[in-house]
């Protein structure tokens, strides 16, 4: 494990962190085990790292082509006007497609990942969502062919 910039963590911290980006589903007795502490110790870790804000839940991974969900792109948002960004911002988010958004530095002033059922799917929703929204002035749209590398950080 590097060391991370968090004078609140030690390593007993990291190590709890390193089990669950493994396997986020390890039970505290065995993640206990492994640390060679307590169950009560790591429970009293993990609350620590939730009200720190380091630990913010769990999420389920899904295999989206599995489900029916076969386009994953990435859409390059222009913003017209900065006082445009919170209602742009709010718009996205009602777009049960839009998965992921970022306000990024460069040509682009949002970057946004969509997830879609197919290509049909896809242009219904940047034509009919995406593209109607006041205050985006154009998009660019990328395809992804395949997703190479999956992960977490690593500590």
């Amino acid at each position: 494990m590097s060391a991370i910039q968090n004078p609140q963590l030690d390593e007993l911290d990291l190590q709890i962190l390193d089990i669950l980006i493994k396997d986020c589903r390890t039970p505290y007795l065995e993640i206990a085990r492994i640390c060679h502490v307590s169950g009560g110790t790591i429970h009293v870790r993990m609350k620590k790292m939730e009200d720190l804000g380091i630990i913010k839940g769990s999420r389920i991974m899904l295999n989206l082509p599995k489900l029916g969900y076969d386009v994953c792109c990435f859409v390059g948002i222009h913003v017209d006007k900065t006082s445009s960004f919170t209602s742009v911002c709010d718009d996205l988010s009602k777009i049960n497609e839009v998965v992921e958004l970022h306000l990024v530095t460069g040509e682009y002033s949002l970057f946004a990942k969509l997830v879609c059922k197919n290509i049909s799917d896809l242009q219904n929703v940047l034509m009919n969502k995406v593209n109607t929204i006041t205050g985006i002035e154009r998009t660019d749209t990328l395809i992804s062919l395949s997703q190479p590398i999956d992960r977490n950080i690593r500590l």
